[in-house]
């Protein structure tokens, strides 16, 4: 039987692709973010490194890299330098199953857009999103500092209430496409994009998203003010940066998600004739929810975490499973 050298290369070679396109994504995203904060709230923003500050993220990278790295000497250091690994790797691993395109040709060769298809797409995202949570536990535990500690269980106690009204708001689009495959669910979008059927879905998947990756106005395990920076105050250096790190990493990866489930994915005009415009799509979409996640943290107010709680359990979890019930009901009578 001969080798196929194709079946590891091609994945390998997408692997490689989105890895890469992850880690220059969250280092430009922070560019973005400061550049829109700063139109927003009638700043300059950074502008001195490069044109316009384009070599902004550089430099930061640059510093964080010769920054003294420091250990607490009561720390557990193997969990203490195993937490941010932890945390990162399954920002960088969730978009496996995510349709980027529909399928194109390469040199003559048909290849999907996507480095795998599962029918069960939505529960290994669910899955994989679930493990990062052990990662910030285990970053307040190892640092052996009560502030630390209390950063991590509030987190992670925020993150698990939120998950839940984010997985049921996913129940939508896989009812009205009756699968878990995200490329099934894409091309039950061609009629109308799901948003348009699912307007709470979407309102309740962006209020648990922003959540889930710990943004404002639910940055609560962040916020110097409340616990001196929560689970990552005894970090520094890389380490540091690793949990920022995937912090933006799951704003893009929340985005991509979201524009696949309710806004149609990589469909748009002309996508049938020029399949590549499939990747420019799903872009220019993921970008529009970007700059909105970035609007909320310029306009809203940090809230309270009591209340964070109270909405995310007596407000968006009933809501998310009325939304599931209503959907499930109208589906049977006009079906």
């Amino acid at each position: 039987m001969p080798f196929d050298t194709a079946f590891f290369v091609e994945p390998l070679i997408k692997s490689v692709v989105l890895v890469l396109g992850l880690t220059a994504g969250f280092a430009y995203l922070t560019l973005f973010e400061r550049r829109i904060l700063a139109r927003l709230q009638v700043r300059i923003g950074p502008n001195r490194a490069g044109p316009g500050g384009i070599l902004q993220p550089i430099a930061d990278a640059v510093k964080l890299i010769f920054k003294e790295e420091l250990i607490p000497s009561a720390a557990d250091k193997l969990v203490f330098v195993l937490a941010p690994i932890i945390t990162v790797v399954p920002a960088l691993i969730v978009l496996g199953v995510v349709p980027f395109g529909p399928t194109v040709t390469i040199f003559g060769r048909s290849v999907r857009l996507a480095l795998a298809d599962l029918n069960v797409g939505v529960l290994y995202i669910l899955s994989i999103t679930s493990i990062s949570i052990y990662g910030i536990v285990l970053a307040g535990w190892a640092s052996n500092n009560k502030y630390a500690m209390l950063g991590g269980i509030r987190s992670s106690a925020q993150m698990v209430s939120y998950e839940l009204a984010l997985g049921l708001a996913w129940v939508g689009p896989i009812l009205l496409a009756n699968s878990m495959s995200l490329e099934k669910i894409v091309e039950a979008q061609r009629p109308l994009w799901f948003f348009v059927l699912q307007p709470v879905g979407v309102l309740i998947f962006f209020i648990a998203a922003l959540a889930e990756v710990n943004r404002a106005p639910f940055d609560m395990p962040e916020a110097e003010q409340e616990l001196t920076a929560g689970y990552h105050v005894e970090y520094s250096g890389m380490k540091f940066a690793l949990f920022f790190m995937a912090e933006y990493i799951k704003m893009i990866a929340v985005c991509v998600i979201g524009a696949t489930l309710f806004f149609g994915g990589y469909l748009g005009p002309f996508v049938d004739r020029l399949p590549w415009l499939g990747p420019f799509y799903l872009l220019l979409k993921v970008v529009a929810l970007l700059f909105v996640m970035v609007w909320v943290r310029a306009t809203l107010p940090r809230i309270r975490y009591d209340r964070l709680m109270a909405f995310g359990w007596k407000v968006l979890m009933p809501l998310a499973l009325a939304n599931v019930v209503v959907t499930a009901v109208v589906l049977v009578v006009i079906g």
